[in-house]
Parts: C-alpha cells; structure tokens; sequence
C-alpha cells in the first residue's frame, strides 16, 4: 500500500513539474542487522517520492558494505537522508530518521530549494552567514508529529545550503533516544549547534543566525530570543511539542507542503 495519499502524490507531481534542476537523495540504511527499525519504510517513502519526477533520483547505500562512503558523508547512524545537488555537490544537509508526518513537507522543500539553486533566507542572513570559515554543526531534534519542527529544521538546513561550513541535521529525537537524552531534549523543536549554543523552540531567522555566529565567535552570546519585538510569536518555546508517542503519519494537508514565509 502507497505510503502517500494520492492527493499526495498529484500535489507533488505539479510540485516537482516546476523545478529546474535536479536533486539526488542517498539514503543510508542498514538493513542487514535487523536494528534499523525505520529504514525499509524509510526507502519505501523515498522510492515513492522519486517516483513522482524525474526530477529527484536517490540510492541507497548499506552502511554495512560501505562505511567509508558514510564516513565521507558523516553519516553514524539509520536511515539517514543526504541531499546532492545534480552535479553531485553536497548540501551539507541530513535527515537521521524517517521524514514523515510533518517532516515530510520539511522534505519535499528541502529538495524545492536544492532543485532552484536559492534558499529563502534574506539578504542579511545570507551576507552573515558568508562570514563563517569553520565547521558549524546543527542538531535539530524533531518528533513526527510536532507542527513548530519544520520551521526549525528548514532554517538550519537553509543555513547549510547557503554556507560551506555548516552541516544541519534533522534528529528523529524518538528514533535516537540515547542521542535525546544526551542533549536533554525533553521537548521538541530542539536545536544544538557545536555541542554548546541551546535552542529551545521554533525561533526567528534572525534570532538563530545570532546563535550559530555566537557558536564561532562572531557574535555576541544571544540574551533572551524572546524579546518585546516578539511577544505575539506563536512558536514560543512554551509551545515546544513534548515526544510522547510516536506517530509516522504521511497523510496530512497537502497544502503545507508548499507553504512558503513571509
């Protein structure tokens, strides 16, 4: 049985019709151990998504058979998504757990955005991010079901689309426990950058970007994210999505996909 609706897939398949460029997804998995609970319906979701276009292709990699290629990718763990440009650049951007319920529209974006070359971050952001010349690692810890998530994976992937020295992770908080709880996520959007900058919430661009400059020494260590300026932001961390159950559903509104800010 199809994993998307077939509202779904028609959405997607116009969605994918408009893109110029093409996107190579590898798909990392483990399917030889027995452990990797997620990754055949991890490969099923990706088989059927690069089924709507010839737009998206993928490949999928046993991490058993080819740990340096992983290595190489710094892929440690399954599934694990790798987003490629068409001539085979890296985006530096990576999902650890499957994609699905609200993360699948974090997805499908994702590869909108490679397809057209451009992000949709603002001139500013982009000019300061272009002052970064050391690795930044951004951990965004996500559950399935938490609508604040995909603002916050978007952001962090955009980020490493748009500098060379950024690598952001989408984390399935669920999927990787031991990870969760090394970080301390006890709710989710959760976002780590180089193991010592916390952020909890969906928060601003602007707000963000200050974190990941303060992680490398080009800003100022931020105060409170929650200024006056934005008091009426309805992704307050007090909103954070606590993991208690685990629900990979595909099936929601298509029209989230597609939803571009402001």
């Amino acid at each position: 049985m199809p994993l998307l609706s077939a509202r779904d897939r028609s959405y997607l398949q116009d969605l994918f019709a408009k893109v110029p460029g093409k996107v190579k997804v590898l798909l990392f998995v483990d399917s030889e151990s027995g452990r990797c609970q997620y990754c055949g319906q991890t490969a099923e979701l990706v088989a059927e998504l690069a089924g709507l276009s010839d737009r998206v292709a993928y490949e999928v990699v046993e991490i058993g058979q080819q740990p340096e290629r992983a290595q190489g990718y710094d892929v440690d763990k399954v599934p694990a998504l790798v987003l490629l440009r068409e001539d085979g650049t890296d985006t530096r951007v990576r999902y650890f757990g499957i994609p699905a319920g609200y993360e699948f529209g974090s997805l499908v974006e994702d590869l909108v955005d490679v397809s057209n070359g451009t992000t949709r971050l603002s001139a500013a952001t982009r000019q300061k991010l272009s002052r970064i010349t050391q690795p930044v690692h951004i951990q965004v810890f996500v559950t399935p079901t938490c609508p604040y998530c995909p603002k916050a994976v978007r952001l962090a992937h955009q980020f490493a689309m748009e500098s060379p020295f950024v690598r952001a992770d989408m984390v399935e908080a669920l999927e990787f426990p031991e990870l969760a709880d090394r970080y301390g996520v006890y709710g989710v959007p959760k976002t780590v950058i180089n193991d010592r900058q916390e952020v909890e919430g969906a928060v601003p661009e602007a707000v963000m970007l200050q974190y990941v400059l303060a992680a490398v020494g080009l800003a100022e260590e931020p105060g409170d994210p929650w200024g006056e300026a934005d008091a009426g932001d309805d992704h307050h961390p007090d909103h954070a999505h606590h993991h208690h159950h685990h629900d990979h559903d595909h099936h929601h509104d298509h029209g989230s996909h597609g939803h571009r800010e402001a």
